[in-house]
């Protein structure tokens, strides 16, 4: 007879507290539990109703296979997770890797440690030249490496696009000359679109009852992405989106690009906007 879980919705970064209380880990589903029903201790982490699998308008078939995504500056950084409360967050996130059967969905592997691949949820975007909306449209699960593909931008930044490149002609059976052009293709559209302010439209996630911290501006956003770049490029580590400051230093004259800074397009629009020239002796 199967046990009945006291099933806890207990966000990744109050695990450890969670865990000091009581709450015990199911390995199978994935999730905390409470072990005895009245743990006073872990009654904030009690599970809400799981989110529907398809959520309010969300269309599953926008989007679908391995491709390179690029967001516009505007919206760098900007993601779901970082307009969510995490306790929705971890009920959506449970959601996405359930409905996808716990791999991804574009190359179909699962987690492996040992490999630091994970699972992670994509947004897939739609949008709107004539009311410059960009609007949610459907939350896809993918793993590490996959997830790198879409934002190529940044694996460039990151020094990840040689084995991101490789990945997307592993996945989809591109040849390196498509791969190079499907990438330009990516840039060329990322640059029509950055040149635009766009407005964003979460209401999938509204209708399904998720509630929602309301985004920053374009403006706002766009200082943001720059600060987050920088800390891209000094750390691993990305620092929360809610905590980053806007930058206030005026940006310098960008110094001559080296040769790691010429691997693509975002490398080379991250040093123009970021990387400043250095004062003679230094």
């Amino acid at each position: 007879m199967a046990v009945e879980r006291l099933w806890l919705d207990v966000p990744y970064r109050e695990k450890d507290e969670a865990k000091a209380l009581g709450a015990r880990w199911d390995p199978a589903a994935k999730r905390w539990y409470a072990p005895v029903n009245g743990m006073a201790g872990l009654q904030r982490w009690a599970a809400l109703p799981d989110v529907p699998d398809l959520l309010p308008g969300e269309d599953r078939t926008f989007g679908s296979g391995l491709f390179v995504d690029l967001v516009p500056t505007s919206c760098w950084f900007t993601n779901v997770r970082s307009c969510v409360d995490q306790r929705d967050w971890e009920r959506l996130r449970r959601m996405i890797t359930r409905r996808a059967g716990h791999c991804c969905e574009t190359c179909g592997r699962g987690e492996d440690r040992a490999l630091k691949r994970w699972l992670e949820a994509h947004e897939r975007w739609s949008y709107d030249t004539a009311t410059r909306t960009q609007t949610l449209k459907r939350l896809v699960c993918l793993c590490t490496d996959c997830h790198t593909v879409t934002h190529m931008g940044l694996a460039q930044v990151q020094g990840k696009s040689t084995q991101a490149a490789a990945h997307l002609r592993a996945v989809t059976g591109m040849s390196a000359a498509q791969a190079n052009a499907h990438v330009n293709a990516a840039f060329t559209q990322w640059r029509s679109r950055s040149a635009v302010t766009w407005a964003l439209d979460l209401s999938i996630l509204t209708e399904a009852g998720i509630a929602l911290a309301p985004p920053p501006g374009a403006e706002t956003r766009a200082r943001q992405a720059k600060q987050r770049l920088q800390d891209v490029r000094s750390g691993p580590d990305l620092a929360p989106a809610h905590r980053v400051a806007p930058l206030t230093a005026r940006v310098q004259p960008a110094a001559p690009l080296s040769a790691a800074e010429q691997q693509g397009p975002l490398a080379r629009l991250f040093h123009r906007l970021i990387v400043p020239r250095r004062s003679p002796g230094r």
